[in-house]
């Protein structure tokens, strides 16, 4: 049966899945899936090891540049566009399959690396940023849309869990290796770095998709002429993407009065893309998807909000090198690996006890923050405990958010996968942008002023751990009340 969802037509035929043989769905190696599966987890591992590697260096770019005074949109311009690159992919697959958006991203990444590479001012640099995460945005979205389609239930969470170790190494080596070149080369290294990096992931990826390929007749249909173009997911996408950037602009204006109509004005805008773009009931965190795409909101403000300031504080605040900050991104990366791992192994035990995990992934994730709170505003406290804090809240991380993803996409109609995971990655990249600008715009007031910069991450870190409050509280309603399992 057709359902309407915020204007857009959904319960279309599925794309068709990847079907396993008698006895090889145990693991997701097995030959029907190998080849996809290590094409997804080098494809993540590429924006993996270009997310630590620039938010390790971002101090020093923005230092290099001149661009201390809008530091937050050095991650909430990629940020983004990722919601723009997430709904034309996730939209892109449900019509055609995720071979050509797969393609198409990789290529658009490739590009905003060697705009930001060669970037000469902090406005140019913004520019390759947001390029680069219209690619990322799109990678992300087909990853979760490949996993949904192609494998069965019982090997989801095992792919998310996976997913999850793409950043492994990465993490390991993403940081150590950004400030090492940046410290002994020049920063621009790491955006080269990238590219050779991204032809093998196309080069891993791309052959395996052609398999997901929908039949003539099945997806959405070329000609959706019901629908007015300005009411379009990808119109509606294009007005978050403006609503939200003029309210982090917004925040950096001196001006009082401009500051509170320009923003005003960018939450309108972004309300009305936001209601457009992401599933019915998402406004109101009703249980079953719409909350599941809010709590994957809350979990990236909480974790990327934090974890944005992480490197920034132990550097100005605590005096660490480069290199020595990107320890926290990477202990982190590592422990979220070791939570999503453990989730999919409650899952496989202890099955219905997702929202509980949930829970307790909050919990654990507030616990990371105060500890990291704590650690770069108080001399007291050895630096090097930020590290250990932040080992605990990607614990938390990603238990909760293998847990949540897991248990939203199971819910999900299967020629709606894409436009949900669609909408779990827009909820991501708009909670992590707007914390991140939230963030930088604290800075930049606190500077503007002339006063010490400890208050910004005070006020940073009070919200996000709010935030993971809401979070405990709102994850019962990840399933509807008559769907939970004792």
């Amino acid at each position: 049966m057709t359902e309407h969802v915020d204007g857009v037509v959904s319960g279309e035929p599925a794309p068709p899945r990847v079907v396993a043989r008698p006895g090889s769905t145990g693991s997701v190696f097995a030959r029907p899936y190998r080849a996809l599966t290590l094409g997804v987890i080098l494809s993540v591992g590429t924006v993996a090891f270009e997310s630590l590697g620039v938010a390790t260096v971002l101090p020093g770019i923005a230092e290099s540049l001149n661009g201390l005074g809008a530091y937050g949109w050095g991650l909430s311009a990629l940020m983004l566009a990722n919601i723009i690159g997430t709904v034309i992919a996730g939209r892109s697959a449900d019509r055609s399959g995720p071979w050509r958006p797969m393609s198409a991203a990789l290529l658009v990444f490739a590009a905003g690396c060697v705009l930001a590479g060669v970037a000469v001012s902090w406005p140019l640099f913004l520019i390759g940023r947001f390029v680069q995460g219209l690619g990322v945005g799109a990678v992300m979205a087909m990853a979760y849309t490949m996993i949904g389609l192609a494998y069965p239930e019982l090997l989801r969470a095992r792919m998310f869990a996976l997913l999850s170790s793409a950043w492994t190494v990465p993490s390991l080596v993403g940081p150590v290796v950004a400030g090492i070149l940046t410290e002994h080369t020049t920063w621009r290294a790491v955006f080269v770095l990238m590219l050779p990096l991204i032809a093998v992931a196309a080069a891993m990826t791309l052959p395996g998709l052609r398999r997901l390929r929908p039949p003539e007749g099945t997806g959405f249909p070329e000609n959706t002429s019901t629908t007015r173009w300005w009411k379009s997911p990808q119109a509606s996408a294009v007005l978050l993407t403006v609503g939200t950037g003029l309210l982090l602009q917004a925040l950096l204006l001196s001006n009082v009065a401009v500051l509170a109509a320009l923003a005003v004005v960018g939450v309108a805008i972004a309300v009305l893309g936001l209601r457009r773009t992401t599933p019915e009931g998402t406004m109101t965190a009703r249980a079953g998807i719409g909350a599941g795409v809010v709590i994957r909101a809350l979990l990236c403000g909480v974790y990327f909000g934090s974890e944005a300031l992480l490197p920034l504080g132990l550097q100005q605040l605590r005096g660490l090198s480069t290199a020595e900050a990107g320890l926290g991104l990477s202990a982190g990366a590592l422990t979220w690996v070791a939570g999503s791992m453990l989730q999919a192994k409650l899952d496989s035990t202890r099955p219905g006890q997702r929202t509980r995990g949930v829970a307790c992934g909050f919990a654990v994730l507030l616990a990371g923050v105060a500890i990291i709170a704590v650690s770069i505003l108080s001399g007291a406290v050895p630096a090097y405990f930020a590290v250990l804090g932040w080992g605990i809240g990607g614990l938390g991380m990603g238990v909760a958010f293998n847990a949540s993803t897991t248990d939203t996409l199971e819910q999900t109609p299967a020629g709606r996968q894409g436009e949900v995971s669609a909408a779990l990655q827009l909820a991501q990249t708009l909670a992590t942008g707007v914390l991140a600008g939230l963030g930088g715009a604290a800075i930049a007031i606190v500077r503007h002023h002339g006063t010490a910069i400890g208050p910004a991450f005070l006020g940073t870190f009070a919200f996000t751990g709010l935030l993971a409050l809401l979070g405990v509280f709102l994850s019962p309603r990840l399933r509807p009340a008559d769907a939970r399992q004792p």
